[in-house]
This record gives C-alpha cells, sequence and structure tokens, in this order.
C-alpha cells in the first residue's frame, strides 16, 4: 500500500534517506525549477521513474503541491519498546522525547516534527485516537523531517507516561496556571516534554502523571502560544541547559 507525499523539500528528503521505497514521482510539465531538477536528477541516479504532468493532473491529486508528487511506501510509525531500546543504546546523550496531547491540525504537528528534528529529539509520541495522523499535509509541513525523527503511536499516554518514568525520562508538563517558569527547571536530565492543544491543553489525568508543569511567561494582551511555538521554545531551552552544563 502506497502514500502520497507532496511538496519539494519532503520528496527531496524522502529521496536522500532512502527510508522508504518510492513507486513514481509526478512533476509539474514547463518548470524547470532547481528544487524539481535535484528530484528530477536524484529519481535517475537511483533508478525511479518519474513522469512530467500538467499541472491540472497533480490539481487533481494533491493541493499545494509545490510542481511533484511522489508515490512512496507507506509511512511506518516506530514501536515504543524500539524507540526506547534506541534511547537505551545512546547513553551519552540524555533522551529527549516529545508527547502530543490530542493536535489535530496537521500543519502544527508538523511544524513541531520539524522542530523536534532540528533539536535531536529522540522520538515524538502521539495518541493513536483522536488526534492528527502522519499525511501528506504533515509531511509537507515538517519538510521531510518524519523520514528522520521516529513516531510512535501509543493507546493510552497516561500509561505510557508511567513507562517513561520506569526507564528513567522525567515527564514535565505544560500549563498555563503551573507555578514553574520554563526557564527555572531543570532540562538536563533525560526529559519527555508534554504538549496539548491549544483549546484545552494536557488533559486532566496526563496533567497529573507528569513529573512537574511549567508555564511561558504571557506578558501582552494574549494568554497562549500556538502549540509548534511553544514546542520550540521549550526544546530550544533543553538544548541551551544542555549545551552550557
Amino acid at each position: 500500500m502506497s502514500e502520497q507525499i507532496v511538496g519539494r523539500n519532503p520528496v527531496i528528503e524522502a529521496l536522500r534517506s532512502g527510508s522508504r521505497q518510492i513507486e513514481k514521482i509526478l512533476i509539474v510539465q514547463g518548470s524547470e525549477h532547481s528544487r524539481l531538477r535535484q528530484i528530477i536528477d536524484a529519481a535517475e541516479r537511483k533508478g525511479i521513474p518519474y513522469q512530467r504532468c500538467p499541472r491540472h493532473h497533480l490539481d487533481s491529486l494533491q493541493p499545494n503541491h509545490q510542481g511533484v508528487i511522489a508515490f512512496i511506501s507507506e509511512f511506518q510509525y516506530t514501536e515504543l519498546s524500539t524507540l526506547l531500546k534506541k534511547i537505551e543504546n545512546n547513553k551519552d546523550v540524555p533522551a529527549l522525547l516529545i508527547m502530543l496531547d490530542q493536535i489535530h491540525d496537521p500543519r502544527n504537528l508538523g511544524a513541531i516534527l520539524r522542530t523536534a528534528n532540528a533539536t535531536g529529539t529522540d522520538g515524538v509520541l502521539i495518541p493513536k485516537n483522536n488526534a492528527a495522523d502522519i499525511t501528506a499535509a504533515v509531511h509537507k509541513a515538517a519538510a521531510g523531517s518524519t523520514e528522520y525523527t521516529p513516531i510512535t503511536k501509543v493507546t493510552n499516554l497516561a500509561q505510557t507516561i508511567e513507562k517513561l518514568k520506569s526507564v528513567g525520562i522525567w515527564v514535565v508538563g505544560t500549563a498555563e496556571d503551573a507555578e514553574l517558569p520554563y526557564t527555572d527547571a531543570d532540562f538536563t536530565d533525560p526529559l519527555c516534554i508534554v504538549l496539548g492543544n491549544e483549546g484545552q491543553g494536557i488533559r486532566r489525568l496526563v496533567k497529573q502523571k507528569c513529573d512537574y508543569l511549567v508555564h511561558l511567561p504571557m506578558l501582552g494582551q494574549i494568554r497562549s502560544l500556538n502549540v509548534s511555538v511553544t514546542a520550540g521554545v521549550l526544546l530550544y531551552e533543553v538544548l541551551r541547559q544542555r549545551s552550557v552544563k
């Protein structure tokens, strides 16, 4: 079973990573964009068939395709046990995970994945139900980072938090009413950051399972940030603290 990924960066990264089989690539006729040329060159080197098509044909398959659509083997989620084994085998660097509680917007999910990859996050945990799946829109927003950063689906976030704690990973949640500013927290230990959706935040039981909660100061009239912005602030604070440890 195959799926479609769209956009120049996601297709280039799929070609570069080699993590999934690309069946064929459709490229819009009449464009000589340098990134499309890069895709054609890579496809020719790897023996992947490609075809020039009228724009209206690509439009009928996917919106916002940036002139390229790749048909690629189905995305494979990483099992939690596999992710934890990888972390266990890399004891030189403290673990860094992101857990997302009911994030529905594929653009937010993609943006978080892009930042997670940029900051060397070990993996991203998402719930199996009531949350965005990894779709063409997520691949595009993630700019290809879905080909590199492990993504794990779990049935129960609260139980997963207990599992993370049992292997020595601290779990920190975000909450508007938390007393501890994120800059006062110690992010140098193995860590999983839990983020909720903008409407409801982290659900009550998930919040209760966290070791502690932090907030981001809001000095203006707007009292919340986009969840992908919050993720970026916290992930780079982790990097800052660990670099000066």
